[in-house]
């Protein structure tokens, strides 16, 4: 089943799509990022987060994002998905950063923004 993400307002950014990548979708249908056990890497390689209880951590480990029952504010309505464009091929994976402490408070870029860090090509 697909997962909505949503930003630190409640509004609907990504979906986490039903494939055996768990990759991460904008609206646009573009593939950004993808999850691997708790790590968060962009297609471009980089590891850019963890994915911890339905919560996306940045780096520094401030939320970035996360589903809905986990958003502590009021849902938007989630818009209709574009159909999602082939993917790039994956980069090679760079080694994961060390998790740090992670805050319950919200990374001052948007869901958005972070997860376009990760991407191939343009979004």
């Amino acid at each position: 089943m697909e997962e909505t993400l949503y930003d630190g307002r409640g509004r609907p950014v990504a979906y986490i799509a039903d494939d055996n990548e768990m990759s991460i979708y904008l609206w646009s249908g573009h593939a950004v990022a993808y999850i691997v056990e708790e790590n968060l890497y962009g297609w471009n390689g980089q590891h850019i987060g963890w994915f911890v209880n339905g919560v996306l951590y940045n780096r520094r480990g401030q939320r970035a994002g996360s589903i809905g029952n986990q958003c502590p504010y009021a849902l938007y309505a989630a818009p209709a998905k574009y159909a999602k464009y082939a993917k790039y091929a994956k980069y090679a994976r760079y080694a994961a950063y060390a998790r740090p402490g992670l805050s319950s408070s919200y990374s001052r870029e948007p869901l958005e923004d972070f997860l376009k860090s990760g991407a191939v090509g343009r979004v």
